[in-house]
């Protein structure tokens, strides 16, 4: 972890609370300095030593943002570690081949290979529109390709001690759970800009993320991890640990990431393979004329070869094959796939 920026200047004054807003927040300034003092302390004193909280390079920040938005952390460090020693600047990564940067990300099962093309398209903007030099603030990391609202204010907080409040779902637990903050995204925002001192993003978004992850997940680990906010905590003190709802995510079984995951590691032990032998090996209820038959397959395929993952060819050596054909058309059964080199 580095230091906070003395010269950073001081966020805008945090919005004041509403009714309701925080019932189990202690009143007064000293309260609240002591609450922040206490998360703060447990923090520094020991927390989880994942390698991009050891630097402020916004680049490597913003690439272990990304990563971790679909990926366990600790799934995430040799990934991150592996793309930054391939690619350790922004000139190198808006340098590389696109396809190279979307074949690592499927290679490492880091989710939606978008994100991969997105952050490819967010380096060539550092480097063509911004002169190499990152942009700074929440609002205009958001320019960046693919980084929304909590990407970029955690890039500039992390980075740059220059951001908000960060909230997602374990912050949302957190706060929800100590001060009895209503399952409301408005309220949440509230609270989460009041308790956060004033020019410290860095240091505070990562404490309480650090506690919604160690000690206040979803079975919380109140006294075993030593929560620093046991003496305010609402849930503590009543025994409910009643967390917000959580939207369900899609299974990633069966669903359409999964089955192009498999295209990708099929093709890797072959040469290259006709829809007829890659579909039995990617499903096994795959059938030519079914509903996973070639016309399932054969987009599949072609959303991989956009991404510049595969070649499409004809069979018999006739070139590149074009997008289309129904179903038991013989340009469609006469397709052969391969990984692109």
């Amino acid at each position: 972890m580095t230091d906070p920026d003395p010269s950073s200047s001081d966020p805008d004054p945090a919005p004041s609370l509403a009714d309701g807003d925080a019932p189990a927040l202690p009143a007064g300034s000293d309260a609240l300095d002591a609450v922040r003092e206490a998360l703060v302390e447990w923090y520094e004193a020991d927390h989880r030593d994942f390698p991009w909280r050891r630097t402020d390079d916004p680049y490597a920040v913003l690439v272990s943002e990304v990563m971790s938005q679909q990926t366990q952390l600790d799934r995430v460090v040799p990934a991150w570690e592996a793309f930054l020693e391939e690619w350790p600047t922004t000139a190198a990564l808006a340098a590389a081949d696109r396809g190279d940067v979307v074949a690592f990300w499927s290679r490492h099962s880091l989710g939606y290979n978008n994100r991969a093309k997105y952050l490819h398209e967010a380096a060539t903007q550092v480097e063509t529109d911004y002169d190499g030099t990152f942009p700074e603030t929440p609002a205009e990391l958001q320019e960046l390709m693919g980084v929304g609202p909590y990407t970029g204010n955690a890039v500039a907080s992390f980075a740059f001690n220059a951001g908000d409040a960060v909230v997602d779902t374990n912050v949302k637990r957190v706060l929800h759970r100590a001060f009895d903050t209503p399952d409301d995204d408005a309220a949440f925002e509230r609270v989460a800009s009041h308790v956060m001192p004033p020019g410290e993003s860095r240091v505070w978004n990562n404490a309480v993320m650090e506690l919604g992850g160690v000690a206040c997940g979803t079975t919380p680990r109140c006294d075993e991890a030593g929560c620093p906010w046991r003496e305010w905590c609402h849930a503590y003190e009543t025994g409910d640990f009643t967390a917000p709802d959580v939207p369900t995510q899609p299974s990633f079984e069966g669903s359409r990431r999964q089955m192009r995951g498999r295209v990708v590691r099929t093709l890797g032990e072959f040469d290259e393979l006709s829809l007829d032998e890659l579909g039995p090996r990617v499903r096994v209820d795959y059938a030519p004329g079914g509903e996973y038959g070639r016309e399932w397959l054969r987009g599949l395929v072609d959303d991989l070869a956009d991404d510049g993952l595969l070649t499409v060819e004809r069979a018999g050596g006739d070139g590149e094959e074009d997008v289309g054909g129904a179903d038991g058309d013989p340009g469609v059964a006469g397709v052969q796939v391969r990984l692109r080199e």
